[in-house]
């Protein structure tokens, strides 16, 4: 079957059934990577993208469930909260193994872009579904009141 996506501000065109999980279609039919595959039952987060703007796990989204509503990965995210995720994650060195990171910047960027100043309850709600092996959960939490602050443009005390 034939879907029309909206993915990253391109329009693409793919034959696919329409049971095959989202997660497929950007790695293996469109190779945008960035995505990952973790559980492939929306437990961990490392497959989390955005559509129309909110967090989804899309290992477990069929493409038919997709339709007309765009879709963001890890490749094409941009703004002053992502910029301001970027320098955070590296400033404090958040990323070990790397693998959950593409899923935890997603999760972050759409809570950031609800809440821009979050509490420490407001974060652990939003990444309670993000599972990083290397239990870097501190860093982030961290990194995101800094990209918060920078986002904002205040000075954190």
């Amino acid at each position: 079957m034939a879907f029309t996506l909206s993915i990253n501000g391109r329009t693409h065109r793919v034959e696919e059934d329409g049971n095959t999980p989202l997660l497929w279609v950007l790695r293996d039919t469109l190779g945008l990577t960035g995505t990952k595959y973790g559980c492939g039952v929306a437990q961990c987060g490392a497959c989390t993208v955005h559509i129309d703007g909110k967090p989804v796990r899309s290992c477990v989204l069929p493409l038919d469930a997709v339709g007309a509503a765009p879709v963001t990965t890890i490749e094409a995210i941009s703004g002053p909260e992502a910029d301001a995720l970027r320098e955070s994650w590296v400033a404090r060195d958040v990323p070990q193994c790397g693998f959950c990171q593409s899923g935890q910047m997603m999760s972050a960027l759409a809570l950031l872009r609800t809440i821009p100043a979050p509490s420490d309850a407001d974060i652990d709600q939003a990444m309670s579904g993000n599972i990083c092996r290397c239990a870097t959960y501190n860093r982030i939490r961290a990194a995101i009141h800094d990209a918060a602050t920078k986002a904002d443009g205040r000075t954190r005390t």
